[in-house]
């Protein structure tokens, strides 16, 4: 997919937060080898290596546009290749880590089997995926995509979630030999200035895969029929937020005169 590092990056602090709770994990061992899976434009590997004590790292990426920005460090390499193309080497680690980048990849439960063999004896395993089921942005994204012209236009091809619950992922890791294991879902709100916010913080996300297979009327098409929707739907979510915030004081109010 053509990766845009700059539309990614204008919300790289709401993106970033759960890399810093994935790392917080971590036990850092000294001169550990690590395999960051996706790691997009470098910026985070090269905090994962300032983090760990003496390790290297292999930063891998499948866009060349995000790893233009990769930065440069002695203990740090980037390649461009895809997470699939390089489970095929059959080079161990200390660490896998992968932020944000498997819900991209279909068939988890062989994928994780994969990653799993890549691991030493001992390894640690670190994954974030972005859980999208019940976001209110990509219900409308799916629901869209479904309607005409766009599904002709896209051929009727359309990215379902590839994500198991993680009742499930605690039973693959578990029977795949995982110990001392961490699985939770963890919310991260996006607080927006304006409802266009909202769609560009999309749009450098959840939106590439769709935008690469729409030609631009279609694609200008869709982004009016979409902010439409989301504009549509938040009004009414404000409205009703402006109501329960109302009731709730004349609520407290007449609480406190009998209080009184």
């Amino acid at each position: 997919m053509p990766w845009n590092s700059d539309k990614y990056n204008e919300f790289k602090v709401e993106r970033y937060k759960p890399f810093f709770d994935l790392v917080s994990h971590l036990k850092d061992k000294p001169k550990m080898e690590v395999l960051d899976q996706g790691c997009g434009t470098g910026e985070l590997t090269k905090y994962l290596a300032d983090r760990l004590s003496n390790a290297t790292i292999l930063g891998i990426d499948n866009s060349a546009e995000m790893l233009a920005k990769a930065p440069t460090q002695a203990n740090v390499q980037f390649k461009e290749i895809s997470i699939e193309e390089q489970l095929k080497d059959d080079r161990s680690w200390d660490l896998i880590f992968a932020n944000a980048s498997l819900q991209w990849i279909d068939a988890h439960e062989e994928l994780f089997k994969q990653i799993i063999s890549r691991l030493k004896a001992g390894g640690q395993l670190a994954i974030q995926m972005p859980s999208q089921g019940e976001n209110i942005l990509n219900k409308i994204l799916f629901k869209l995509v479904q309607e005409e012209p766009y599904s002709t236009a896209l051929n009727y091809w359309k990215r379902a979630s590839p994500l198991l619950s993680i009742d499930e992922y605690a039973k693959l890791l578990f029977d795949l030999g995982g110990q001392d294991l961490v699985i939770y879902q963890k919310m991260y709100p996006v607080i927006a200035n304006s409802t266009d916010d909202l769609f560009e913080f999309i749009s450098g996300s959840a939106l590439v895969p769709y935008f690469e297979r729409m030609a631009e009327p279609v694609k200008q098409q869709f982004s009016t029929a979409f902010k439409r929707e989301y504009r549509f739907i938040f009004q009414k979510f404000q409205l009703f937020m402006r109501l329960k915030g109302s009731s709730f004081m004349r609520f407290s109010s007449m609480r406190l005169e009998n209080k009184t």
